[in-house]
Formats: C-alpha cells, sequence, structure tokens
C-alpha cells in the first residue's frame, strides 16, 4: 500500500505516521507513505501557494498550478495514475466501508485541502473524489488525511498482527463492538461479567454478539436500520428487546 500526502505541513503528518502501528508497518515494507511539500511546486519566489477568490470574499485559496505540478510529479512515479482524493468538508463521509475500499486500491494520493479552499479547475482534472470526516470545518486537511490513512493502513495484511483485530471491531461488520474488560476482575466496585471468567467460549461468543447488537440498538439506532441480522441474531435481538422492556418497567412501575 502506498500513500502520497500532499500537504503543507509534511513533517507533521510524517511524524505522526512513522509512529506506533503504522510507523512499523512502514519499517516492515508493509505500507509506505510519502508525504510532500506543495511550497515546493511552485514557482514563486515567495513560495506561494495561495491567492485571493475570484468574485471577491473572504479568505484564500490554493491555487491550481502547485497543486497539480505536485500532483503530476507524484503521478509520473507510477505506471497508472493513483486514485487522488482530495479531503474536503464539502465530501463524502468517511466510513470503513471506505477504508476498504481504497485500501484494496493499492495506491492513493490524499491532497489536504486549506483556507477557503481549492481552486475548483483542479478538482475537476485530477481529483476522482472527495471525503469528509463529518458535517464540520477544520482549518486544514491534514488531520482528516492523517484519520484516512490510518484506517486504511492498519487494514493492509501484515501491519496488524491477525486480520481478527480489526474483524470484531466497530463498523466492521455493520454493528458497534462490544464491551471490553482487563484486569483486575474488580475496579472501583465494578466486576468483570462473570461469563468472560468462565472459559466457555461458545457461551463467550455468544455473549459478545449479543452485547455488539445491544450497543447498536441504544447507541446507533442508524447503522442498526441499516444492518441485516440473520436468524440467530434476530433471536438475540428478540432477547435484547424483552430485557429493556423488562427494565423500563423497572424503572415505571
Amino acid at each position: 500500500m502506498t500513500i502520497d500526502i500532499i500537504t503543507l505541513f509534511p513533517d507533521t503528518v510524517g511524524d505522526v505516521l512513522s509512529e506506533s502501528i503504522i510507523g512499523r508497518g512502514q519499517e516492515r515494507g508493509y505500507v509506505r507513505i510519502n508525504c510532500h511539500q506543495l511550497r515546493d511546486y511552485t514557482k514563486n519566489k515567495q513560495k506561494q501557494v495561495d491567492d485571493y477568490p475570484y468574485g471577491g470574499g473572504r479568505g484564500m485559496v490554493l491555487q491550481a498550478d502547485p497543486l497539480f505540478n505536485c500532483w503530476e510529479h507524484i503521478c509520473s512515479q507510477y505506471p497508472e495514475r493513483p486514485h487522488t482524493v482530495l479531503m474536503s468538508a464539502q465530501g463524502k463521509r468517511f466510513c470503513q466501508a471506505d477504508a476498504l475500499r481504497l485500501r484494496d486500491l493499492g495506491r492513493l494520493i490524499l491532497v489536504c485541502g486549506h483556507y477557503e479552499g481549492v481552486d475548483e479547475r483542479f478538482t475537476e482534472e485530477c481529483v476522482d473524489e472527495e471525503l469528509s470526516l463529518g458535517d464540520f470545518v477544520l482549518t486544514g486537511g491534514e488531520i482528516p488525511a492523517l484519520a484516512v490513512a490510518d484506517a486504511v493502513c492498519r487494514l493492509v495484511p501484515g501491519v496488524l498482527s491477525d486480520e481478527e483485530c480489526f474483524s470484531q471491531e466497530s463498523h466492521f461488520s455493520g454493528l458497534l463492538e462490544y464491551p471490553q474488560y482487563s484486569r483486575p476482575e474488580e475496579w472501583h466496585g465494578r466486576h468483570v461479567p462473570p461469563i468472560l471468567l468462565s472459559g466457555h467460549h461458545v457461551n463467550i461468543t455468544r455473549w459478545r454478539r449479543k452485547e455488539s447488537l445491544r450497543r447498536t440498538m441504544l447507541r446507533r439506532p442508524d447503522m442498526m436500520a441499516a444492518f441485516h441480522p440473520d436468524k440467530e441474531d434476530r433471536k438475540l435481538i428478540e432477547e435484547i428487546e424483552r430485557e429493556l422492556e423488562s427494565e423500563r418497567e423497572d424503572r415505571n412501575p
């Protein structure tokens, strides 16, 4: 997996992605992340990469020419044009399915937007899709690019010790992850659920699935509405609904 990031802050971005799991993934050759300083691709002596917007208005706009020069330089290093993603508040909301889809492409260019945006002509000519972390605005595209790069790279085989490290996580299967516990068995008067101490793996698996369903039902009804339960899941959902109804009755006798 190779990711090239066009940014005004390559050292900051590179430092973050060289740490921890993603850093080890790079050291072992499973992923490669290259950060490109956009200012190196402008002909302006002051290394300026932005200018005032046509039509007036506040703020500055990233110019098309330095973006294109950097993008073209990256593309020239590969036999095929890499899939190009602009990190933009106007983009589709990034999700786990996107991380899997982008991983399978094998090669990406992530463009970090800044200021009031990017010259639309660059977007029209070079960008394949726009992605956002959510319905809010940040001062630059570096944080979203870091999030996307991390989410994609950790799915590359070999980066994590086993596929189960991510296949059981929230969102991967369309459900939130079950609650996790570690030592000690009792903390501040709160105890680990006895079933997790039983050693009965079938029962533990069933409990975890049930708790994933319960959490998704309570915390993310939007996800639950899109989930397609199988026969066993439907049985668990019925159990959960009975338990929730009983809890409501206890609170309101």
